[in-house]
């Protein structure tokens, strides 16, 4: 099994030697955190104590250098560190009223802070301040998780390291977990680290170097005992349900997705993630996946992101139908619901936080995968790889012994934290798009990809369909570099092709859980004399402008209608729809019936919430690919000017005498989209620049 592997060090003293003791630590903090079976994702913290010169006395003082609060170890760069005096740390004892004070003892680190730094202390400050080593890690290893949140915690913690590893039982992360730690390691001056009951490992040592492959053996000698006892023991009671096909797999998330993502986006829109690898498969198809996940998870950065328990969707897939599943898709979650409000009624205390979205993060579904909804992609997707996580310590725990979840009060009193509801109430105000999905066909070309970016700039995550395979990369790299990877996906599209489109949309589904917003912009253009026109290139137009904008808003509809949350479909149309140019027949017809098919889903879309609208630009040349060849050829014949020309031509031939740029459209699509907009539909927005012969009215 994977699982057994060791983790080798990657520590390499040529390149770790000439750096600067600051630098060393986030050079073992970016090994640390480049393995995910070290720690999880923005999970764990590092710190060194360092001897420093004060900015004011200029004498040499001790520095504590720690993960501040949020940030990844992977990714982690010297701003991502708090800095804190260690004697003004070390008096905060002196202060210290006991556990039910702790949350006083947070508002004092910031008075500790060296250098004016602004970076936020971790919650976990002290339990590194007060730990008399010079470099300490804590890391979130599924490996040694697995051992800490098993019944025998603390004697298969003997078992495994002896007197090397020593083991705490479970404490809130706070200040008396500091000084139990500090009390430990006093009594105890032999031992390398100490594993946390149902929470993690801390290890430490004398040099950087030292304590990351400490940190390293501590989690590969129990990567090896969980892995030798597997061999003997049936895990999760063996398996119930084998899995699907993976084409079974991936079409029934994409038909259940936009349902549940439209049930469960009343307070906040989601996004989706599906996860079907084989550890996930493993688990939802095991005989002993119903009572573990009702255990809930251990690790308290598990459950922050995941809550406490996921929901199991019960299904059989080898004799029931997707549709069987989503008929019983609303009574099961509103018992969730339920399950969640009486957990918060038991559990909360005078001053709790308000409860939060009651719904699941986390849907587990036997034969098929795991599905997990946040506010954003990349929430979703790091949602759904911490249930992984916990599904590895519940693999490697039924390997040892029995698996044990965290106490239910103790779970709500760190989910309902007054801390972490007030790092809540920090976080950013949403953008106007957040939760938003669009897809954008033509999205490689000039204007679909000045979409693209300005949806994306609004919070929206972004399918982009474009035919040219190649082009089609080149955007997606680049939004992904100007964003981030999990907000966009590319996929290859011929909007002709109704097979390719009701493809596009079931991978769009997959993808990020469904759709909001549809663009639809992939077009050509051609200019011929009427007796010059054939039959084929009139077909062409209306195949691409006419028909390819009927498949894309049908599958578009039938989706945004599964959802059952509105939407809004956007028609990228041409100043040609309304006013009709000589030689332009085939264009021009085809233009103007994108128009009235917008109108007629106007009529016929209201009630179900979907707003339909156009954009009608005029003359965008910048950037389009339909500009770069024969069409322009075409139009600086038909204006008697040439192709370098033709901008200036159609600037000065406007009312307002200005270019237009991919950038305007996208602006205009960029209202139709956000609820800017929420009370307009079957409109047509001009973006020409003013060309009467296209007003409205």
């Amino acid at each position: 099994m994977t699982e057994s592997t060791p983790i080798l060090s990657a520590w390499d003293d040529a390149h770790a030697g000439p750096l600067c003791p600051e630098d060393q630590l986030i050079y073992r903090s970016n090994l640390l955190g480049a393995d995910r079976r070290v720690t999880n994702f923005g999970g764990g913290n590092t710190s060194a104590k360092l001897d420093q010169p004060d900015p004011l006395t200029r004498q040499s003082t001790r520095v504590l250098w720690v993960k501040g609060s949020g940030g990844d170890l992977g990714t982690i760069k010297r701003d991502g560190f708090a800095t804190l005096y260690m004697d003004k740390l070390l008096r905060l004892a002196d202060l210290y009223r006991g556990a039910e004070n702790e949350d006083e003892m947070v508002r004092l680190y910031p008075h500790c802070t060296f250098n004016l730094n602004a970076r936020a202390p971790s919650i976990d400050t002290p339990l590194h301040a007060y730990i008399e080593y010079a470099h300490v890690d804590h890391m979130h290893p599924d490996a040694v998780i697995a051992v800490a949140a098993t019944a025998e915690s603390r004697s298969l913690t003997r078992a495994i390291y002896g007197d090397e590893i020593g083991w705490l039982p479970w404490l809130r992360p706070g200040f008396e977990l500091g000084l139990r730690l500090r009390q430990f390691v006093r009594e105890h001056p032999e031992a390398r680290g100490v594993v946390l009951e149902a929470h993690g490992l801390f290890t430490w040592g004398a040099t950087s170097r030292a304590c990351y492959e400490n940190t390293l053996h501590v989690i590969n000698l129990a990567t090896a005992w969980i892995g030798d006892m597997a061999h003997s023991r049936q895990i999760f009671g063996g398996q119930r349900s084998g899995a699907l096909p993976t084409a079974n797999r991936r079409e029934i998330a994409a038909f259940l997705m936009p349902r549940i993502r439209g049930m469960i986006s009343a307070q906040q829109a989601r996004i989706g993630h599906f996860d079907d690898s084989p550890a996930v498969l493993d688990f939802v198809g095991s005989h002993g996946m119903d009572s573990l996940a009702a255990l809930g998870t251990s690790c308290p950065d598990h459950f922050l992101r995941t809550k406490i328990w996921p929901l199991v969707l019960s299904f059989d897939p080898h004799a029931e139908t997707v549709q069987d599943l989503v008929a019983r898709l609303p009574d099961a979650l509103e018992k969730y619901r339920e399950k969640h409000r009486a957990y918060y009624e038991r559990c909360k205390r005078p001053d709790s936080p308000r409860m939060r979205d009651p719904n699941a993060v986390v849907y587990l579904i036997p034969g098929v995968g795991m599905l997990t909804f946040a506010a954003d992609k990349a929430a979703a997707r790091i949602a759904g790889e911490f249930y992984v996580n916990a599904i590895n310590v519940m693999r490697g725990a039924d390997a040892i012994s029995k698996y044990r979840g965290l106490p239910e009060q103790e779970a709500f009193d760190i989910e309902y934290w007054l801390l972490e509801e007030a790092k809540l109430q920090r976080m950013p105000k949403p953008r106007a798009l957040a939760g938003k999905i669009a897809l954008v066909t033509g999205g490689a070309g000039g204007i679909g990809l000045a979409v693209a970016r300005r949806l994306m700039s609004e919070g929206a995550a972004v399918v982009l369909c474009d035919i040219d395979a190649a082009a089609l990369a080149g955007a997606e790299c680049t939004l992904r570099r100007e964003f981030d990877a999990d907000s966009v996906v590319g996929l290859c599209a011929d909007v002709t092709n109704e097979a390719s489109i009701e493809s596009v949309f079931r991978e769009a589904a997959c993808a990020f859980g469904g759709i909001d917003i549809c663009v639809s912009n992939a077009g050509i253009a051609s200019a011929a004399p009427i007796e010059s026109t054939t039959l084929a290139l009139w077909q062409k137009n209306l195949d691409i402008l006419a028909t390819g904008y009927f498949l894309v808003a049908r599958e578009a509809v039938r989706l945004l209608k599964s959802q059952a949350i509105g939407g809004s479909i956007i028609f990228i149309g041409s100043k040609n729809g309304l006013a009709a140019s000589p030689g332009a027949a085939a264009y021009c017809a085809a233009k103007a019936s994108e128009i009235h098919l917008a109108r007629c889903l106007a009529l016929e879309c209201a009630s179900d919430g979907i707003r339909v609208n156009v954009v009608n630009p005029d003359a965008v040349l910048r950037g389009s690919r339909i500009w770069q060849g024969e069409w322009a050829e075409q139009r600086a014949k038909q204006n008697n000017t040439s192709v370098a020309e033709l901008e200036a031509v159609y600037r000065e031939r406007s009312l307002l005498k200005r270019s237009v740029y991919p950038e305007d459209v996208a602006e205009a699509v960029a209202h139709f989209a956000s609820e800017r907009s929420a009370k307009s539909t079957g409109n047509i927005l001009n973006v020409d620049a003013g060309n009467a012969a296209a007003f409205t009215r």
